[in-house]
């Protein structure tokens, strides 16, 4: 059983519902990865999903990766993908880990795609997700397209277009 736990800071616009975007973005995630026992199986795995402002995450960024810069999303694994399945069998309870958001970042890329926020941060909470799964886009260009196939799979399910898709 997956469990979301959503905090949502003051910049993210209040007409959407930021926990309930987070939820589903983390559903369809874990259902389309390696792990999607995950949904079934007795142990309660929480996901932390944090709506924040660019220079929270620019801190973090910072501290945890050594780049002085916001980014768009940031994932924090607790667990090593590799444990998931012997994990999801016993049950009990885990944290995956924490997905970061930052509001600016995320906006300014939503309108330069000419998309709406929640659109894309729903992108960025699959993102983010995948890589609390053990996805992990900067290993190589097969793995990279592994994870960018799964990102297409889950925002289908939830009705957003392809992403990676080119225009022209």
């Amino acid at each position: 059983m997956i469990q979301v736990e959503a905090d949502v800071s003051d910049e993210w616009d209040s007409s959407t519902d930021w926990a309930q975007l987070a939820l589903a973005a983390v559903r369809v995630a874990v259902a389309e990865s390696d792990a999607p026992e995950l949904l079934e199986k007795p142990l309660a795995a929480e996901i932390s999903v944090r709506f924040t402002g660019d220079e929270e995450v620019r801190g973090l960024n910072a501290a945890w990766r050594g780049k002085d810069k916001a980014t768009n999303v940031l994932s924090f694994p607790m667990v090593e993908p590799e444990r998931l399945a012997s994990l999801a069998a016993g049950g009990g309870e885990v944290l995956l880990g924490d997905v970061v958001l930052a509001h600016g970042v995320c906006a300014r890329e939503a309108a330069e795609k000419g998309i709406a926020t929640c659109t894309h941060a729903a992108h960025l909470v699959v993102h983010g997700t995948l890589h609390l799964l053990g996805c992990d886009h900067e290993e190589g260009e097969e793995e990279a397209e592994a994870m960018e196939a799964i990102e297409r799979r889950a925002l289908a399910r939830l009705g957003i277009a392809d992403p990676y898709a080119v225009s022209g």
